[in-house]
């Protein structure tokens, strides 16, 4: 299976170790999650938004390219070929004021783009996707908020964000998440065995 990981973190894909100001749970989990896809023999293909680069801004005459079906940002051009290899996609972030961070919501407003990974089939009716292999999609956040309040006050913003209104509008309704809260707070052993969980989820995909 050709897994794509979608990464944002503005410390990027190797801040997995516990350094001091240089280390991101949101990183650790990505390391979680590509060794239990190599224990499988997945294909793994990392994208790592913030090491890439990728600006999230949609300028003006990208914004007229959009409209015309088309992508004028080479990154993103790049992305959309490699999302529609894709057997089952992921994506791994930390939630900030509720919701993804730039260059995720980026990610969506500039690689998904009409005619190339979605079409429209009929005015006012739900879109149809234009990744051919993609089976499914899983999601794993790191915040502060609780999750019962995020969850029943907040009305999962992310969730709403990247799953109703994103996938499950192209047609794609395989959809997990996985969200690990107060990280901070918990003792090194609980974050490790929190680590080893999801290795062996993804060992099971």
């Amino acid at each position: 299976m050709n897994v794509v990981i979608i990464f944002d973190h503005p410390y990027g894909a190797s801040a997995s170790e516990n350094i001091p100001h240089r280390r991101s749970y949101s990183a650790a989990l990505l390391a979680a999650v590509m060794r239990g896809l190599a224990a499988k023999g997945h294909k793994i293909d990392l994208i790592d938004l913030a090491t890439d680069g990728f600006n999230p801004v949609m300028s003006a005459g990208e914004l007229a390219s959009w409209r015309q079906k088309k992508t004028t940002d080479p990154l993103a051009a790049d992305y959309q070929r490699r999302l529609i290899a894709a057997d089952h996609i992921v994506f791994i972030f930390p939630v900030w004021w509720e919701t993804m961070p730039a260059l995720t919501k980026g990610f969506l407003d500039k690689v998904f783009v009409e005619g190339t990974i979605y079409k429209e089939t009929k005015p006012g009716r739900p879109f149809h996707s234009l990744l051919p292999n993609v089976k499914g999609v899983s999601l794993l956040t790191v915040m502060s908020t609780p999750d019962f309040i995020y969850r029943w006050l907040f009305g999962n913003p992310v969730t709403k964000i990247l799953f109703r209104g994103t996938f499950r509008k192209i047609g794609i309704r395989k959809l997990r998440w996985f969200n690990y809260t107060g990280m901070k707070n918990r003792s090194p052993e609980t974050r490790r065995q929190y680590l080893i969980k999801t290795e062996q989820r993804f060992a099971q995909l």
